[in-house]
């Protein structure tokens, strides 16, 4: 993201630099119409779609399982709309925590162009991840996922999954799709608009999947797990950014990440190799939702692990140049130290001889003969 200059000009409508700075609120001003048509009748039934879930389906009482009904929901083409409406919320949530968070930090701190970019990423991160990890523990506690491990595969598929759950999917595909449009906002640089589409691309390919083949159970253990670890590597870059001595943070931080993706890969090797390679029903059923069939189990662990590899690749790679840029660093500090001893000694040798002793010349000195004789 590049730095945002404000300029007491005022850009033509419509112009490119008019929409730049003024996104957030013509982003407001479209997600108060959709609010707007909750309130009459002739567009609340389209305003609806948007706003709240869809597709919900309620169970009845029974005395063995539950005094209450119980609503649980299933996906749908309708669910498109209501991530469509909660991008506009994260693009104005976003806008809000730049302009009042972020943005007067920077203006404290003056940080260079390079700098002030990264900030602005690792803040933005480090706030989603925050709030995505401990809502996304929250659900996982509530619904005993984290006692009882085998609730990864059992009763698969998931077709029904609580409110919480599915509103956690739908806000996750809602922020991740809103980055698309943030590379426009922040005037991100062409040379970095590849690499923010690619890594956007694979958290919305492998948070659909796991929404549309109903692994949401499988798939909210593993973000959680994935988020926890970018956000102590975020968080870990603010503080560096702050202090450039702080190195702690990212040692803890390679130490977890590779526990994650071990821990990954064991789950999803236990899920997709053990758990529903054992199950009774493993044919493709479209309108139950049954996605348990070799081809696709292969597939998708074959991803998860592609996936993983990857990452590590990426982590590898940064590891060796940071060591490259400590070593790098460390022979010019002992160069220097080097230098300074080298001339400390030259001084005393041309006071005192060579090495710091003193010699027979030096010893038979007038001065020193005139010392003796006193």
């Amino acid at each position: 993201m590049a730095i945002r200059k404000k300029s007491n000009k005022n850009p033509p409508v419509l112009s490119h630099e008019f929409i730049v700075q003024n996104h957030a609120d013509i982003v407001s001003f479209v997600a108060v119409i959709f609010l707007l048509g909750l309130m009459f009748e002739f567009t609340a039934k389209a305003a609806v779609i948007f706003v709240t879930l869809q597709y919900n389906v309620t169970i009845p009482a029974t005395e063995e399982q539950s005094a209450e009904t119980i609503s649980l929901y299933h996906y749908g083409i309708k669910d498109l709309a209501t991530i469509f409406f909660y991008m506009l919320v994260a693009i104005i949530i976003h806008a809000i925590i730049q302009e009042y968070v972020l943005d007067k930090i920077n203006r404290k701190m003056h940080f260079s162009k390079t700098k002030h970019s990264k900030f602005n990423e690792s803040g933005q991160l480090s706030a989603f991840y925050l709030f995505s990890c401990v809502w996304g523990t929250s659900i996982l506690v509530s619904e005993n996922y984290i006692s009882d491990a085998t609730s990864l595969w059992r009763d698969y598929p998931h077709t029904l999954i609580p409110f919480q759950m599915k509103f956690f999917y739908i806000l996750q595909l809602a922020y991740w799709f809103h980055a698309f449009p943030e590379l426009y906002f922040q005037k991100t640089k062409k040379e970095d608009i590849f690499r923010q589409i690619v890594y956007i691309g694979l958290y919305l390919f492998h948070i659909a999947g796991a929404y549309l083949l109903n692994l949401t159970h499988l798939g909210l253990v593993l973000l959680v797990l994935h988020y926890f670890v970018e956000f102590l590597f975020h968080l870990s870059r603010l503080f560096y950014f702050s202090d450039e001595k702080y190195q702690k943070g990212f040692s803890l931080w390679a130490v977890l990440f590779v526990l994650g993706r071990l821990l990954t890969l064991i789950l999803s090797v236990l899920t997709f190799g053990f758990g529903l390679a054992r199950a009774e029903d493993q044919q493709l059923n479209f309108s139950t939702g049954n996605f348990n069939i070799l081809a696709v189990r292969i597939s998708v662990l074959a991803s998860i692990c592609m996936t993983q590899a990857f990452m590590m690749w990426k982590f590898i790679n940064f590891q060796l140049r940071r060591w490259r840029e400590h070593s790098s660093s460390q022979p010019q500090s002992v160069k220097k130290k080097f230098v300074t001893a080298k001339g400390k000694n030259s001084r005393k040798e041309r006071e005192n001889g060579i090495n710091g002793t003193v010699t027979s010349n030096g010893a038979d000195s007038p001065r020193s003969r005139k010392d003796k004789s006193s």
